[in-house]
């Protein structure tokens, strides 16, 4: 039995990556519809998938085929589209940022559960093997009290005309709403700890574009670990390694590339029994460390594989609208920290 999949917005990620990589190779999923504005933009993906093609999404959440619904349009329309999806039973999985605000996120999440339909939302780094190992190890102590963690997740993103993620009105803010909120999530999904307070800088110094092309967090979590989180539009692709670290008293892992779109990457443990102070405090470099390497997943084969499941399971997804709404609470509190230079709760 498959879960009948209709995809609002249908351009972008939808097309380059959750359809192709997640909907149409999923073992409990079937592609029925793709909507987007774009007519022709939809068409031919449309015909590329063997779907049905609306410009409307009136018209696709009318198609009584359609069981669950895809939303990847810009950040500003997934409240309305979510509620108008929930309202004609539909279950729902909306791309990250979920909603723009607290107010609408919690719009979503009670439309959804009045209409008895599941919500999620698209953060599929979770599903990445290498960051499933890692928080594995994090939970059974191999890396002792965890101290320390970073994520990064920057690109090159320059001025390009009608992009909605460069307008704060459609897509909330720049490079921490877009990627920021990614790295945060995936350090408290591996932690298993919810982030307490945040210090945040964040500025536009490359582009021209009115949101934030630049953007770190400093944060404290509930375990009382600290961590940093570096997300930029204004760094060169190949010049970020989109890092992932993870610092406690009995050692470290470090990786890098798979925090990001592909499945694998590279990641070193360096575990060490504790040792009496060595005023030396020498380092070895030569073959040091263990190579961490699961068997890849394509995450969004996973995600998709993981809604669908719980559908027909009739289970509370993984990844739920309440993760959602503390995403975006998490990502204003670091906004509002940007604009005032003080720290914030979450």
């Amino acid at each position: 039995m498959a879960v009948k999949w209709g995809v609002i917005g249908c351009g972008g990620i939808a097309a380059r990556r959750t359809m192709p990589e997640g909907i149409i190779p999923a073992e409990n999923a079937e592609l029925a519809a793709v909507m987007d504005l774009n007519g022709d933009a939809a068409k031919q993906v449309g015909e590329k998938f063997s779907a049905d093609v609306y410009t409307k999404e009136d018209d696709l959440l009318a198609d009584k085929r359609v069981d669950a619904v895809y939303i990847a349009t810009p950040a500003h329309l997934h409240a309305g589209q979510a509620v108008k999806s929930a309202e004609m039973g539909k279950h729902v999985l909306c791309e990250k940022p979920m909603a723009l605000s607290v107010e609408d996120c919690g719009r979503m999440i009670e439309s959804c559960a009045k209409n008895g339909v599941k919500l999620g939302v698209g953060f599929m780094m979770r599903f990445h093997a290498y960051h499933r190992k890692l928080r594995d190890m994090v939970r059974e102590g191999n890396l002792g009290r965890i101290t320390f963690a970073r994520a990064q997740l920057s690109c090159w993103y320059p001025d390009m005309e009608g992009a909605w993620r460069q307008d704060p009105e459609l897509g909330g803010g720049g490079s921490l709403m877009d990627m920021g909120n990614h790295c945060i999530d995936v350090l408290e999904y591996m932690l298993e700890s919810r982030v307490t307070e945040v210090s945040c800088f964040a500025g536009t110094l490359v582009h021209g574009y009115p949101v934030e092309d630049t953007g770190v967090v400093m944060m404290k979590f509930e375990n009382g670990a600290v961590g940093v989180v570096d997300s930029c539009f204004s760094i060169p692709d190949n010049s970020s390694r989109n890092r992932l670290e993870i610092y406690g008293s009995g050692g470290s892992v470090l990786a890098e590339g798979t925090i990001g779109q592909a499945p694998d990457g590279v990641m070193t443990a360096y575990l060490e029994d504790k040792k009496g102070y060595d005023a030396q405090q020498a380092r070895e470099t030569d073959g040091a460390g263990e190579k961490i390497s699961p068997e890849p997943v394509n995450t969004y084969r996973a995600e998709i594989e993981e809604f669908s499941g719980c559908i027909l399971g009739d289970k509370t997804p993984s990844i739920s609208g309440e993760d959602g709404l503390w995403s975006q609470k998490v990502l204003l509190a670091c906004y509002e920290s940007a604009k005032t230079g003080r720290v914030y709760n979450c």
